[in-house]
C-alpha cells in the first residue's frame, strides 16, 4: 500500500481536486481520506483538522503545498464531513479517540512512521497521538491548540455559539455547504463539550505535552481571537523539544491566510 497511499480494503469515495480519495475502515468506522503527493522522499505527513473541520475545508493549501516533498494525508474526523453518518458525539475521551483514529488510518495506508500537523482541536489530538505513539510520530507541528480550557476559552466559545449571528461569512461559507441545518446543533455539542472539560478540571493534554519525545514546532497567530497567546507559549515552554514561531498579524487560520509562508516553515522543519 505504501506506493499508492491506499488501504487494502478502501472503498470508492467522491473525488477531490486536492488528491486521491478513498473511504478507509479504521477503529470500526469509515473515514473519508484524501492523499496527495507522489513518491516523494520526505516522510508521510497526516494533517488533523479542527472542530467541525474536514480535509478539504481545513488543509487545501497543505495538501497542495507540502505534496512536492511529502506524501500528505488528511481526513474527515469521525462524525464530520464525509465521515458521516453517524454525526459527531462528544465522549469524555474524544481527543484520545481522534488520536487513535489518525494512527489507525496511517497504519491502514501502510505508514508505520509519519509526522503530524494538527490545527486547533486537531492540534490537541495531535499532541496526544505523539505522546501515545512515540514509535510512530517522528515530528509534530501544532497551531491553534490549547492544552487546557480556561474560563477565558469558555467565554470565547460561548461568544461564537450562535453560528448565524457570530460566525464570519468565510466560516459560514466553508461549513454550511458541508453541514446545512446540522451545523448549529453540532456546534452546540462542541461548546457543551468544552464546558464539560472545564467542569472536570480543564485539562486536555498537559501531561501528554510534557512527555513528548519528538521535535515539535508550535506556530501561532498573535491576534488569534479563539486561542490566546498564553496557550502556544505554554506548549513551547512545556514540550521538551519545541520551538515557537508567531505570525504578528495572524489570527486562528494562519495556515490558510499565510499559506506559502506557513508551508515553507513547515517544510524546512520537516527537512531538518
Amino acid at each position: 500500500p505504501v506506493a499508492h497511499c491506499r488501504a487494502a480494503s478502501a472503498a470508492a469515495a467522491p473525488p477531490s481536486e486536492l488528491g486521491a480519495t478513498q473511504f478507509v475502515e479504521a477503529n470500526g468506522r469509515q473515514f473519508f481520506v484524501v492523499c496527495a503527493g507522489g513518491s516523494s522522499s520526505g516522510s508521510p505527513v497526516i494533517c488533523m483538522p479542527g472542530a467541525m473541520g474536514t480535509a478539504e475545508t481545513d488543509f487545501a493549501p497543505q495538501l497542495k503545498g507540502l505534496a512536492p516533498q511529502h506524501r500528505v494525508v488528511s481526513f474527515d474526523p469521525r462524525g464530520y464531513g464525509k465521515s458521516r453518518p453517524p454525526v459527531r458525539d462528544w465522549p469524555v475521551d474524544f481527543y484520545h479517540r481522534d488520536a487513535e483514529d489518525a494512527h489507525a488510518i496511517m497504519e491502514k495506508l501502510g505508514f508505520p512512521k509519519y509526522s503530524v500537523v494538527g490545527w486547533s482541536d486537531g492540534a490537541n489530538a495531535a499532541v496526544i497521538l505523539a505522546a501515545k505513539r512515540p514509535e510512530a510520530v517522528q515530528k509534530l507541528v501544532i497551531f491553534g491548540g490549547n492544552s487546557w480550557v480556561s474560563q477565558e476559552d469558555i467565554d470565547s466559545y460561548e461568544a461564537t455559539r450562535d453560528v448565524k449571528k457570530n460566525w464570519s461569512k468565510r466560516m459560514l461559507d466553508a461549513h454550511v455547504p458541508v453541514y446545512g441545518d446540522d451545523l448549529q446543533p453540532m456546534w452546540d455539542g462542541f461548546c457543551d463539550a468544552m464546558k464539560g472539560i472545564m467542569s472536570r478540571g480543564g485539562d486536555i493534554c498537559q501531561g501528554e505535552a510534557k512527555r513528548l519525545k519528538c521535535p515539535t514546532f508550535v506556530l501561532a497567530g498573535a491576534k488569534d481571537p479563539i486561542v490566546p497567546m498564553f496557550h502556544p507559549e505554554w506548549f513551547a515552554k512545556n514540550i521538551p523539544n519545541a520551538r515557537l514561531h508567531t505570525f504578528p498579524d495572524g489570527k486562528h487560520n494562519i495556515h490558510l491566510k499565510y499559506a506559502d509562508e506557513f508551508n515553507k516553515l513547515v517544510l524546512d522543519f520537516l527537512a531538518e
